[in-house]
Parts: C-alpha cells; structure tokens; sequence
C-alpha cells in the first residue's frame, strides 16, 4: 500500500525536538527509531538518526544528519485547533520551548522549523461564498500574531 510521509532534516536534537512535538500535539506518537549503521556523506556509522512519528495521525520523518538546508516559510505544518484554549496551550507550549511569534498565526521553534497554529473555523471563513465576510476576516487575521477566535468570528459576522 503507498504511503505518503513528510520528511524533515535536523542538523541536530532531532529526538528532542520529536518528543517535544508528540507532547505538545494532541493525537500524537513517536514510532521507530534507526541509526544508520554506515558511513553516510553527513558522517560516520551512527552518526544519522532516523525517527518515525506522528502529529494528530499524519505521519512524517525526522532525521538528523548535520547541516544542509535550513527550514524556512516553504514549508510549515499547520495544526487546526478546535478551540481558544487549544491554540493558546499549544502557542505558549512552542514559546516557551524557544520558539519565535511571527504574523498571522505563524512561529518558528527553536530548531527553525515553520508552524501555523490556527482554529479550524478559519479555512471555512476565508473559503466561503461570502467574499466581504472573507475579506473581513482576512484584515482581522492580518492584524494578529496569534489567532484568535473571537475575534475571527466577530469580523465574520
């Protein structure tokens, strides 16, 4: 059966940065982990760590095998909350775990990798048929570093 993952490169703590992901995400695991028992292009036997896991049931890839390309905005994983409280545990989990606040609903933590932590509602207010509600909602969200509901939905109406 095909099966799609996502594959994400750590220069280093990539066991650090994956237990700290499946604690802070709801519906999460950590699955296998492997080191590569040969000599690679990013060192020796030993040297790059592979583990399996999974957020809210998606599955992705870590791997730590020493520097190459930074994360940066191409790339970010997005977690739809439910609720204000979710948003507000999973944000303040990130910053106080050495992330950085951007616009928008958007961080980066401590090891550079790009997050969206967004309530669920919002692809719904922004996707609708109602275009001046949509363009409300968008101004709104422009104006926030992190997203909230209330006044989301204030604008929508």
């Amino acid at each position: 059966m095909l099966k799609v993952s996502s594959n994400l490169w750590f220069e280093k703590d990539v066991r650090e940065a994956v237990e700290f992901y499946v604690a802070t995400i709801p519906n999460s695991s950590m699955g296998r982990t492997t080191i590569l028992p040969a000599e690679t292009p990013s060192g020796p036997p030993g040297s790059v760590v592979i583990i399996e896991f999974k957020l809210g049931h998606q599955d992705f890839v870590a791997m730590q095998a020493g520097p190459l390309d930074a994360f940066n905005h191409a790339f970010s994983i997005s977690v739809q909350c439910e609720t204000q409280d979710e948003i507000d545990r999973i944000w303040s989990a990130f910053l106080e775990n050495g992330g950085v606040e951007e616009q928008c609903g958007w961080l980066r933590d401590r090891w550079g990798l790009c997050w969206q932590i967004v309530p669920r509602a919002l692809s719904e207010m922004v996707a609708g048929p109602d275009r001046e509600r949509a363009k409300r909602v968008t101004e709104v969200m422009l104006d926030m570093v992190k997203l909230d509901i209330a006044k989301l939905e204030a604008a929508y109406r």
